[in-house]
């Protein structure tokens, strides 16, 4: 098994990197990444602690990709999605990442129960233009899929879908789920095990910069993880 997995600032990853017997290769820039990213040898990447601009390089390419992190709280396993402050901006893009990570989900072995969350209560309807076509958005995905799939809007509950266990949680915006997740992990010392890029046709987990040598050791095992089933 051959990785490739990118160091900035950040040391912690170099600490990871020693933790695995696999053949592990550092990238100290975003250029180095993506020749790994494109090296048919290499099974599969990881940001690491490179500077975000390197999903810029990557939507060069693929313009189309976002992410879904992958996150554990009491052992617990459940996407965040979106993570990327310019992902998600649209209906169409909501269901196609619902899509998407249910996708995961089945590969994974697992029935996909989604959570929808928006930004207020049923009953704030009309406190904002902002909350409502939150809520609008939300309830037009929910009617368009429900017959297809377990999904449920949780409106701004996202404490009761965790506690529902929903392995799938859809943020109204890419900039609330990096917030989301921020507060989890960085904050609130959640488990995360990284994000997997989606809609690219390589494996790449996207990673904090600011992330603790468990959090990118847990990366490069989900990575790892990935590559052995798919063989």
């Amino acid at each position: 098994m051959k990785i490739a997995i990118g160091l900035g600032e950040n040391k912690n990853v170099l600490e990871a990197v020693k933790k695995f017997p696999y053949d592990i290769k550092i990238a100290r820039t975003n250029e180095e990444l993506v020749e790994y990213m494109n090296d048919p040898s290499i099974d599969g990447t990881i940001r690491g602690s490179l500077e975000s601009n390197i999903i810029k390089t990557i939507r060069e390419t693929h313009p189309h990709i976002f992410r879904a992190s992958i996150l554990e709280i009491d052992g617990h396993k459940f996407m965040l999605t979106p993570v990327g402050i310019d992902e998600c901006d649209t209906v169409n893009a909501k269901k196609t990442i619902i899509r998407e990570c249910s996708r995961i989900v089945k590969n994974s072995g697992h029935d996909p129960r989604i959570a929808l969350i928006s930004g207020g209560r049923k009953q704030d309807k009309g406190r904002s233009p902002k909350i409502d076509k939150s809520i609008d958005e939300c309830e037009e995905v929910v009617h368009e899929l429900e017959d297809d799939m377990d999904i449920k809007h949780y409106y701004i509950l996202i404490e009761e879908a965790i506690r529902d266990h929903r392995n799938i949680i859809v943020a109204p915006d890419g900039i609330t789920g990096n917030i989301i997740f921020r507060s989890l992990v960085l904050v609130g010392g959640v488990k995360s095990y990284g994000a997997i890029t989606l809609k690219h046709d390589k494996l790449f987990i996207d990673t904090s910069r600011s992330q603790s040598v468990e959090g990118y050791s847990n990366s490069i095992r989900l990575l790892a993880n990935i590559i052995e089933a798919q063989k």
